[in-house]
C-alpha cells in the first residue's frame, strides 16, 4: 500500500500537485497519530543528555504539529493550485527511498507512522522549500539548523554518512559555512566562534 502511494506521489509534476496529494494522505491521520509519533520519538531518545533531549523534543514536536496544521490550513484555503514550480528528478527519488524505509516496523514505530513522518518532511522540503529538520533543530556539539537572510543552513547537510539522516540528500538547506576567508560561521556555537577567531589571527592578520 505504501509503495503504491509512493509511486503515485512520484508522479506529481508541480509543487501544488504534490502538496495536494500529500495533504490527502496526511489528513487521513488525526492529531492522535501526531501525539503517538511524538511519544515514540521521546521514548527513543530518553537516554541522551536531558538538556539536549528537551531542546530536541521541543523542535520535533513543533515540526510534527506545525506541519500537520499548515497542511490542513493550505488544504482548506485551496492554495495548492497556485504552486506551479516543477518537481525535480532528484526530488522524485525521495519517494523511492521512502518506500524502501517503510517496508516494515522500526522499533516501536509502525510503517504507517513512519510514512507519515516522511510525508511531513517531504511537504516541508518540496512544497515549502524548508529543511526536513526545521530551523532551530539542535545537533550534538552545540550547532543547529539556522535561517539567515532567507537561506537555511544545516551543520550536518554534507555529513549524511555520519548521522542517521536519510533526508540530507533531498534537503534544500545548505551546509553551515566552515571557518575561512574572513566569513564567520552562521550564528555559530562558541567553539566555532573561537575557531574562526584563531583562523583569522593565523591567516588574515592585517597588522603588517
Amino acid at each position: 500500500m505504501i509503495a503504491q502511494q509512493c509511486r503515485e506521489l512520484k508522479k506529481a509534476k508541480t509543487r501544488g500537485e504534490l502538496g495536494e496529494h500529500i495533504s490527502s494522505l496526511v489528513l487521513c491521520h488525526s492529531p492522535v497519530d501526531i501525539l503517538q509519533m511524538k511519544q515514540n520519538f521521546n521514548h527513543r531518545i530518553q537516554d541522551i543528555d536531558p538538556g539536549y533531549r528537551d531542546r530536541l523534543c521541543e523542535k520535533v514536536t513543533e515540526h510534527l504539529v506545525g506541519t500537520w496544521q499548515r497542511i490542513r490550513r493550505a488544504h482548506q484555503q485551496g492554495t495548492f493550485g497556485t504552486l506551479q514550480d516543477p518537481i525535480t528528478e532528484q526530488e522524485r527519488k525521495y519517494w523511492d527511498m521512502v518506500a524502501d524505509q517503510c517496508r516494515e516496523c522500526v522499533g516501536n514505530e509502525s510503517p504507517a507512522l513512519r510514512f507519515l513522518k516522511y510525508l511531513l518532511s517531504g511537504y516541508s522540503m518540496f512544497v515549502l522549500y524548508e529543511p526536513g529538520h526545521p530551523a532551530g533543530t539542535p545537533f550534538p556539539g552545540g550547532d543547529s539548523v539556522r535561517l539567515s537572510e532567507g537561506i537555511y543552513y544545516c551543520p550536518v547537510r554534507e555529513k549524511a554518512d555520519d548521522v542517521d539522516a536519510a533526508l540530507c540528500p533531498f534537503c534544500p538547506a545548505l551546509q553551515t559555512p566552515e571557518v575561512g576567508y574572513l566569513k564567520p560561521p552562521v550564528d555559530p556555537s562558541m567553539h566555532r566562534k573561537q575557531d574562526f577567531i584563531e583562523h583569522c589571527h593565523k591567516y588574515h592578520n592585517f597588522n603588517g
